[in-house]
């Protein structure tokens, strides 16, 4: 499944490639991370809004340097999810309790689908066959067995990425955004 042979239903392939070509460190788990997120949403629910606050607050204290991305990508096909990258959201002015809220809607409101998951991981493992990741088939297949066996825990990122990277991101339903102009979907 090379880009060249992608169609409309290979939405989550263009993703991937996407973040291959800006994130070239990715490994099986980080691309595991990006489908999970896409289909799943948030890792958990926010009870405590506070901590939500907090936890925010602590990283934008200690973002340091990092690559170039846009304010808002959407990581799922129909772009309803999306990651907020910290870095350009505080530079071009965003409004940390505008990202505060639509973070904890996202989390207490949106349910993805574990079938969705599994038809965005089969994509996944498709582009690793014909070589498009950096990582093997078998590799893949063998990671989402295990995904699915324990019933598709969320995941950091790898070692690696999260070296070459330092990720700082907010997952979040675009629908959640303020109309704002840092909330501007590329």
């Amino acid at each position: 499944m090379t880009s060249a042979s992608m169609g409309p239903r290979d939405g989550f392939a263009a993703i991937a490639l996407r973040h291959l070509a800006r994130y070239p460190v990715m490994q099986v788990e980080d691309a595991y991370k990006l489908a999970h997120q896409a289909c799943l949403g948030s890792e958990h629910a926010v009870r405590d809004r506070a901590q939500a606050e907090r936890w925010l607050e602590r990283e934008f204290a200690q973002l340091g340097d990092g690559p170039q991305e846009p304010t808002v990508d959407p990581i799922s096909p129909d772009g309803r999810i999306v990651r907020v990258h910290l870095r350009p959201f505080l530079a071009g002015g965003g409004d940390a309790t505008d990202l505060l809220d639509a973070f904890v809607h996202t989390a207490n409101g949106f349910r993805g689908s574990p079938e969705r998951l599994r038809s965005c991981w089969a994509t996944v493992e498709a582009l690793a066959a014909d070589g498009s990741l950096p990582f093997s088939r078998a590799d893949a297949e063998a990671f989402g067995r295990r995904a699915d066996a324990a019933g598709f825990p969320a995941v950091h990122h790898s070692a690696a990425y999260g070296a070459a990277y330092r990720p700082a991101y907010r997952l979040v339903a675009r629908a959640f955004l303020p109309q704002a102009p840092w909330a501007a979907t590329p």
